[in-house]
């Protein structure tokens, strides 16, 4: 992410003039970086990737307490906060219920190791909500996901897994692929014409699909993963027909399709069709679909996005909101696959005993009374406010996405919006800015008092955003990209 040599003195003074006004509006938060940067190894302080012309506004904001729909950092500065905890705050930040909670469980006592009624009761309210027949606890996403695949394998008796283009699955080894074009791609190509015999239909848009990066061959996306796990992952692309045909001919094989229903990366794409025959193509092949909801759980409705698809997943994965702020992570599902975890159901007085074999999963943290406690607090207030929570959000978001398209729109900016639920970004196959572009935005942002990510795309609506926030989300969003467009770094 570099500004080209021959960019305008414009360009070049309109960059210096944020990157001081950030300086002289964030300087503890600066302070604290260099300061902890010998010590303290942290992702957050070079953002998504680090740029040489951003080096001296290269740090995160360190906030120093939150209420609502705001924050403040440690230079005083007050923000309406849309990041709002990387999607986990649905009632904004430190809700009274959810301190209640907090208190309440601290009075007991943080007793780890010991089995809690509040495990069974938070069990109840996930199957209750989201139609799973059977929960488990974790802690963050990743081991969910971990977890997931593992019940998968140990079910099917297979490896392979499919992951998709654009999705993010956390960051284990496994899941950390890429697609990359070559050779076996086209043998996954003559697999398909050879099995279907569809030679006059397929060999055309196969191959040009191929050629932009269709790939079942995965690689790992980072530095430290072996080459050699790749080769039980196949990565295709979300919302093609012939990602399904893909999925056929390697039936056999593969364990798990994994599958972030709405793209927090690509939120725009939101292919019902695409899924439920994907649903329907697992179901005939023994294929474990696991929806990692991570973000999009209890966040379009209490269901997710099975219930907003129709679609009945055989595992399902969570976190973010139900934590209510605290580490928590959900693996739910069907009897016959989350039986591994414990061997299934018995009783006690009878012959009953566990019938299917099990695989391991263990945790320390993974029943922390703090988080069964707030989860459980989220998940009652989720149910009583029921339909209405939802159909508010969801029709405020809706509002403030159409208006920013049209202001972008008169202001013959470059730039659309989208929205799934209370999650809204920059649709990124419907606009044309670059990425240094994107992250100049959130600076901007930023100055105005908008908490974001650097880099982010957008964010999340949550119950304490007021009119007058929205209405000044959607003036700074329009005046920083006026002044990107104004100093030429957004065309028209």
């Amino acid at each position: 992410m570099q500004l080209k040599q021959d960019k305008s003195d414009i360009q070049r003074k309109h960059l210096a003039v944020l990157i001081e006004s950030y300086i002289q509006r964030t300087p503890r938060s600066k302070q604290l970086a260099q300061q902890n940067r010998a010590i303290l190894a942290d992702k957050s302080s070079i953002g998504f990737s680090f740029s040489p012309e951003l080096k001296e506004i290269c740090y995160p904001i360190a906030a120093e307490h939150s209420k609502g729909s705001r924050l403040w950092d440690i230079d005083g500065n007050e923000y309406i906060d849309i990041l709002m905890g990387l999607g986990i705050n649905l009632f904004g930040h430190n809700p009274p219920f959810i301190q209640k909670a907090i208190i309440e469980q601290l009075e007991k006592g943080i007793h780890i190791g010991t089995q809690t009624e509040l495990a069974g009761e938070v069990a109840q309210l996930v199957s209750e909500l989201t139609g799973m027949e059977r929960v488990t606890f974790s802690n963050t996403g990743t081991e969910a996901i971990m977890t997931a695949i593992r019940i998968a394998r140990a079910a099917t008796n297979r490896n392979k897994i499919v992951i998709f283009t654009n999705s993010y699955h956390g960051h284990s080894d496994q899941t950390l692929m890429r697609a990359t074009l070559t050779e076996y791609a086209k043998k996954a190509v003559n697999r398909i014409i050879e099995r279907k015999n569809w030679l006059k239909n397929l060999t055309r848009p196969l191959q040009t699909t191929f050629n932009s990066n269709l790939n079942p061959r995965a690689v790992p996306a980072a530095m430290g993963i072996p080459a050699n796990l790749a080769q039980d992952v196949l990565v295709l692309d979300y919302g093609n027909e012939q990602s399904l045909e893909v999925i056929k001919a390697y039936q056999n094989e593969i364990a798990a399709v994994l599958v972030e229903p709405v793209q927090s990366r690509c939120p725009e794409l939101q292919p019902k069709e695409f899924l439920q025959k994907l649903r329907q193509i697992t179901q005939e092949s023994g294929i474990v679909l696991i929806f990692d909801e991570m973000v999009t759980g209890f966040r379009i409705q209490a269901g997710g996005a099975q219930a907003w698809f129709d679609i009945k997943a055989d595992l399902v994965t969570y976190s973010k909101i139900v934590g209510g702020g605290l580490p928590m992570s959900i693996i739910a599902g069907k009897n016959k696959y989350i039986d591994r975890i414990d061997g299934g159901l018995w009783n006690f007085g009878d012959q009953s005993v566990p019938s299917v074999k099990t695989t391991f999963f263990a945790g320390t943290f993974c029943k922390h009374p703090l988080s069964l406690a707030t989860a459980k607090a989220v998940l009652q207030e989720i149910k009583e406010q029921g339909t209405n929570l939802y159909d508010q959000l969801n029709q405020r978001t809706a509002q403030l996405v159409k208006q920013l398209n049209n202001c972008m729109e008169q202001d013959s900016i470059p730039i659309r919006f989208t929205h799934f639920g209370s999650f809204f970004a920059i649709a990124a196959s419907q606009s044309t800015v670059s990425g240094m572009a994107l992250t100049l935005l959130s600076y901007h942002l930023l100055n105005r008092g908008i908490h974001l990510r650097i880099g982010d795309k957008g964010g999340f609506l949550s119950t304490a955003h007021s009119a007058q926030d929205i209405e000044y989300i959607i003036q700074s969003f329009r005046d920083s990209a006026k002044e990107l467009q104004t100093a030429g770094l957004i065309s028209t």
